[in-house]
């Protein structure tokens, strides 16, 4: 048997095509107990069954241009297979098109090149546009955008193919319009429908038509007697709106000039410059009248005339003399107002107005000219010079006569100012904060000071040096602790400084330049001491020998948690180096005494008993809170006896029962107390002194 089935291209995987056991008639369950197996004709399976529906699904991506290309019909063949008894069903899948591909054009862009004297009705084929498609779906039509010289003509060909082609309706005129730009555009049937686009460039070449045009019929110009050879008359300017050798003008002078004229006058034909090739003489002749012709390279070649008429006037040929008598050319910044920088004369060799001479300098420079007498100027500084903001002028004199047109000479007088020592040097930092760590090594560079003078050579040149800061502590002489490099101002430590010794340190950097006399300035430097870890807790309570411990008695009876001692110790560090804590490493008896982590206060933890040793060795660490921590260890022997606690071998340790305080807490309790009451009243006085 043999069912058919018809789906379109580009469904999704999944997408139902048929029910197989629906039309087969048979029952889903037989279909499955008889092991089901699709067959397919091509290499890749486009279709699944599920034995438990009998419904066949699609499986992978169909293309139908690819499988069938422009067939009208495409179609694939499936087969099924069953067992007990084998039976094969064959399934044919029409695979239908849909409108999945634009046309397109073999490329985005195409040109043409047409004759401007091409003929009415000439055609020009266009490369077609293709669309995989088929039916309707396929190329159905073209279309051409708005303009005035082509229509489209779309030629079909029997199997189907449809070539475009432009026809030429109207004439075309190169000047009028040298480029045509148009759109066609391909559409197919589908819905909605798809179309894709062709830009076409038509360049139309020229023809000799036209002929050169003169941008005037008649040229003007005016020379003066005694002009230099090559000097420019005037320069014509013919045009032609053809292209190519069409448009290539030549200039010449016309046969009508005479043998003398042609000996005075020449013309570039290249670019329509007539120059000055002979001797102008006024009294000679005033005017002089050049016919020229302008010839283009067409075939056949057609030519323009025009006439040039030149003037030629009497006026002043000599332009002034500047002569320096007197001039320096280096100047100190500081010269006053009014100082003579240089003596100028000046003369003309032309006579009455024309040989009258005026002199001037730009009013935007700090000089001006004073005239002396008729022919003399001297020229002055009229402000004050300051070198480091200009420090080299080019003072321009020019020199004009009265002639008509008047000539002119410029003369420039370039001027250095010497410079004086008037800046001082300045810092870059009104004053610098710098942290220096303790124990630094010696040598290192704490901070570079860095100064700046705007003069130049010997009196930027500048010095450095340190000086002690006012209010600082007589005994802190900066010189003992650092050095500083005369030329580059980097600061060094001579010492390694101690934090618990010294915590800040202030002073004077001096700088001075080269001048004479120099000129100074001082900045401050703070140096902060940051401390470090360098300093071991010291046990100053209770005190013992180097290799020996120290030594109390309690009573057998003490009641626990009873005071016995207090371990006192002082870190010389500041900050988290100095928090110190307690800790009982070892003891005779672990659980018998306790220390407090941060007060040291030792203590009995329970009642002695008779089983319990009569000496108690007890090894209490100090440790500070720095990175790495430092520690120190004491040694306590506690002695169990009948009588009071007292210290042994000299030792200023005392045994303190439950009821008592040491004395030396006692001495920290009435100092602090002694200090906050001072504080207290220090702090109303403030306040009444205040209100």
């Amino acid at each position: 048997a043999q069912i058919r089935y018809s789906i379109p291209e580009e469904l999704t995987r999944g997408a139902f095509v048929g029910n197989i056991a629906k039309d087969l008639g048979t029952d889903v369950a037989k279909l499955a107990a008889a092991n089901l197996q699709v067959l397919s004709d091509s290499d890749s399976q486009y279709f699944s069954v599920n034995v438990n529906t009998g419904i066949i699904m699609v499986s992978e991506r169909i293309d139908r241009e690819q499988l069938c290309g422009q067939n009208p019909r495409c179609f694939l063949h499936l087969k099924l297979a069953i067992e007990n008894p084998v039976e094969f069903y064959r399934i044919e899948v029409e695979i239908l098109d849909i409108n999945d591909n634009p046309p397109e054009f073999p490329s985005e862009e195409v040109s043409l090149r047409i004759y401007e004297l091409a003929s009415l009705g000439a055609r020009f084929p266009i490369q077609p546009a293709q669309d995989p498609d088929v039916g309707t779906n396929t190329l159905q039509t073209y279309h051409l955008s708005a303009n005035e010289n082509f229509n489209l003509n779309v030629k079909a060909r029997t199997d189907g193919g449809k070539f475009p082609e432009l026809v030429l309706e109207r004439a075309l005129d190169r000047e009028f319009r040298a480029f045509h730009y148009l759109v066609l555009t391909a559409e197919d049937g589908g819905s909605p429908p798809k179309s894709s686009k062709i830009r076409i460039t038509i360049q139309v070449l020229d023809a000799n038509d036209n002929h050169p045009v003169f941008d005037k019929p008649s040229y003007g110009a005016r020379l003066v007697e005694n002009s230099p050879l090559g000097t420019l008359v005037v320069k014509l300017n013919a045009t032609d709106v053809d292209e190519g050798p069409n448009g290539d003008i030549r200039y010449s002078l016309s046969s009508h000039n005479s043998a003398a004229l042609r000996q005075i006058f020449a013309i570039d034909e290249q670019t329509g410059e007539i120059r000055v090739q002979g001797n102008l003489d006024f009294e000679e002749a005033t005017v002089y009248e050049i016919e020229v012709e302008a010839k283009d390279m067409g075939s056949p070649t057609m030519e323009e005339h025009c006439s040039v008429v030149v003037e030629i006037t009497d006026v002043n040929d000599n332009a002034p003399e500047v002569i320096l008598t007197s001039f320096s050319s280096s100047l100190s910044e500081d010269a006053p107002p009014g100082t003579v920088v240089a003596v100028i004369h000046v003369r003309d060799r032309d006579s009455g107005e024309q040989g009258k001479v005026q002199c001037h300098v730009s009013p935007d420079l700090p000089f001006q000219l004073r005239k002396d007498y008729e022919h003399q100027y001297s020229l002055l500084t009229s402000t004050r010079l300051d070198r480091e903001r200009i420090a080299y002028y080019n003072v321009t004199v020019s020199a004009s006569d009265l002639g008509s047109p008047p000539l002119s000479r410029h003369t420039v007088l370039p001027i250095t100012l010497a410079d004086v020592n008037d800046n001082a040097p300045q810092f870059e930092q009104a004053s610098y904060e710098v942290l220096v760590a303790e124990n630094n090594p010696v040598g290192s560079v704490l901070v570079t000071v860095s100064a700046a003078d705007p003069d130049s050579e010997q009196n930027s040149r500048l010095s450095y040096s340190i000086l002690r800061a006012g209010g600082t502590d007589p005994g802190l002489d900066p010189t003992r602790y650092l050095s500083i490099h005369p030329t580059s101002g980097q600061v060094s430590a001579k010492l390694p400084f101690d934090y618990e010794q010294t915590t800040y340190l202030q002073f004077h950097v001096e700088v001075s330049d080269g001048g004479s006399p120099a000129l100074r300035n001082r900045t401050l430097v703070h140096i902060f001491i940051v401390d470090q870890n360098d300093n071991a807790p010291q046990v100053h309570f209770p005190r013992a020998g180097e290799d020996s411990a120290t030594q109390l008695r309690i009573s057998p009876s003490i009641t626990p948690p009873a005071l016995i001692t207090k371990v006192v110790a002082i870190d010389a560090d500041s900050g988290r180096n100095a928090w110190l804590s307690y800790h009982l490493v070892e003891a005779t008896e672990p659980g018998l005494f306790s220390v407090a982590l941060r007060s040291g206060e030792i203590r009995v933890m329970r009642a002695l008993q008779e089983t319990d040793a009569s000496a108690h060795e007890l090894l209490v660490v100090v440790r500070d809170a720095g990175e790495p921590p430092l520690s120190t260890a004491v040694t306590l022997v506690v002695l169990v006896e009948e009588r009071g606690p007292e210290a042994l071998q000299g030792s200023e340790a005392r045994a303190v029962d439950g009821g008592g305080l040491p004395t030396i807490t006692l001495y920290l309790i009435v100092s602090l107390v002694l200090i906050s009451t001072i504080s207290l009243v220090g702090l109303v006085v403030l306040g009444v002194r205040c209100l």
